[in-house]
């Protein structure tokens, strides 16, 4: 591990790890980050679907339990913080104190060295797929989320579950340009927080983009998914890079 001590700041930029109990791989790679590499940062960003789903903060089970504990162990030296996915939207305080992790809104401004730029999941950038559009809005109501908290726990497992076969299902049926992001959303959550530069996740396509707009140029960095191998984003006040971390074994 290294020392923080004489080094440069440093902040990592993770999304799209969707841990689950069958998939044992990812977990491991994610706990060595976390032991190994995150330590060495000032600061972690969690930009959403950490988890494959989240069933709510009642949910106490090893699993959840042995992540929150890794993460409360790295606060002691790092400052994490968290937005939700489309997957982990459920997750809330309670589960974030356990982690030692700072909630944040849906879209952030902030500011990071000499970079003003903004972060989010980017599941709102899909602005052309209609339908999972309208779920989320749903999804996000007080009284949808009123609901579905209040109901057991094991019944929520298995919508869960049925959700993300419809979800699979869905997403095989629609093409990769409506699953991505709409350029016209990017450059209006650009110009609203008057930013030049952007760091989301969701369409699991890795990638610094240049972006050419009316009144100046700007950059949207997507995030890299954990499916295959870990990945992350390395900032600095040199700049910022995409990382990978092939799984062991």
């Amino acid at each position: 591990m290294t020392s923080k001590s004489n080094t440069m700041p440093i902040s990592y930029f993770i999304a799209d790890l969707h841990l689950a109990q069958n998939r044992p791989d990812i977990t491991a790679c994610f706990l060595s980050f976390l032991t190994n590499d995150a330590p060495q940062a000032d600061k972690l960003y969690i930009l959403g679907d950490l988890f494959e789903y989240w069933l709510g903060d009642d949910d106490d089970s090893l699993f959840v339990t042995t992540i929150a504990d890794a993460l409360k162990q790295l606060s002691s030296t790092t400052e994490i913080y968290f937005i939700q996915g489309n997957r982990d939207f459920l997750l809330g305080k309670r589960y974030a104190a356990k982690c030692g992790m700072t909630l944040l809104g849906d879209v952030e401004k902030i500011s990071l060295y000499d970079y003003e730029l903004i972060i989010l999941h980017g599941d709102t950038l899909c602005t052309d797929d209609i339908d999972y559009q309208k779920f989320r809005k749903k999804s996000r109501s007080w009284w949808w989320q009123g609901i579905i908290k209040n109901l057991p726990l094991s019944l929520r497992k298995k919508i869960a579950e049925n959700y993300r076969k419809q979800s699979a299902e869905s997403t095989a049926m629609k093409s990769l340009e409506i699953m991505d992001v709409n350029q016209g959303a990017v450059e209006k959550a650009l110009a609203v927080y008057d930013c030049d530069l952007m760091i989301h996740g969701h369409t699991h396509r890795p990638a610094i983009h240049q972006i050419s707009m009316s009144d100046k140029s700007a950059t949207r960095v997507v995030l890299g998914d954990w499916y295959e191998q870990g990945a992350w984003l390395k900032f600095t006040p040199e700049g910022y890079q995409l990382l990978s971390q092939p799984f062991e074994g």
